[in-house]
């Protein structure tokens, strides 16, 4: 595996030109060893990445930086099983993605998640996270969202974190969509210092489960969102 040393960590180059270790990401990520145990950093310099990643289960604590998130784009415009057309998904604990766009394309019509987080202790700082519906899979672990941009129309969710939300729907569509089955799950979505906007109204969320549990706390609403929530 090319790399460089910095501190204790690997580092990997993505650069499509030819200048990096690798021309796509999904390359650089299948050369981090299986089970692997020290940090690695793959920086990925700018450029549209049409690429669908899988980060899997057994390739923890990387951490994959673009330098400016309107600069390091990773589309794909895949539809229909939300677990599948996933446009960049993590099944790994401790990754960390920064300063990245990751959407997808596909537009109204049928379910086309952008990111889905299925790793424990994921954390996404200064990205963007693009989708029309169901934009953002927060599927199982812990997980925490920081100054990224989510947009979409229905359904789209995240966790803790000082995000902006910012729905398409052109109609009465639901923000979150948050599934909690029975009250002995630990599970929920906590939005602490947002913002929320939109081209025309949505509501907070609908219920995914019977319990379902969802915190909207010192969070700036514009009139977009409806007033009965």
């Amino acid at each position: 595996m090319a790399s460089t040393s910095r501190a204790d960590a690997l580092l990997l180059r993505v650069d499509q030109s030819g200048k990096g270790d690798y021309e796509k990401i999904q390359d650089a990520i299948d050369a981090v060893p299986s089970n692997n145990k020290e940090v690695v950093f793959i920086l990925v310099n700018p450029g549209i990445y049409n690429e669908k990643i899988v980060v899997p289960a057994d390739k923890p604590f990387i951490t994959l930086s673009g330098s400016k998130p309107n600069d390091t784009v990773i589309t794909g415009s895949d539809s229909g099983n939300i677990f599948e057309s996933a446009t960049f998904t993590v099944l790994a604990s401790d990754f960390v993605g920064r300063y990245l766009t990751i959407q997808n394309t596909y537009g109204p019509g049928a379910k086309a998640v952008a990111l889905r987080v299925s790793g424990d202790r994921a954390a996404f700082f200064g990205c963007r996270i693009l989708s029309y519906q169901d934009t953002l899979l927060d599927d199982t672990g812990r997980h925490y969202y920081s100054n990224c941009y989510i947009e979409g129309a229905v359904d789209f969710i995240f966790g803790n974190a000082r995000c902006h939300l910012h729905t398409l729907s052109e109609g009465d569509a639901s923000i979150t969509a948050q599934r909690k089955e029975s009250p002995s799950e630990e599970t929920g979505f906590t939005f602490l210092g947002c913002k929320i906007t939109g081209v025309r109204t949505a509501v907070l969320g609908r219920p995914w489960g019977p319990y379902s549990r969802v915190i909207f706390a010192l969070t700036y609403m514009s009139n977009a969102i409806l007033p009965q929530g």
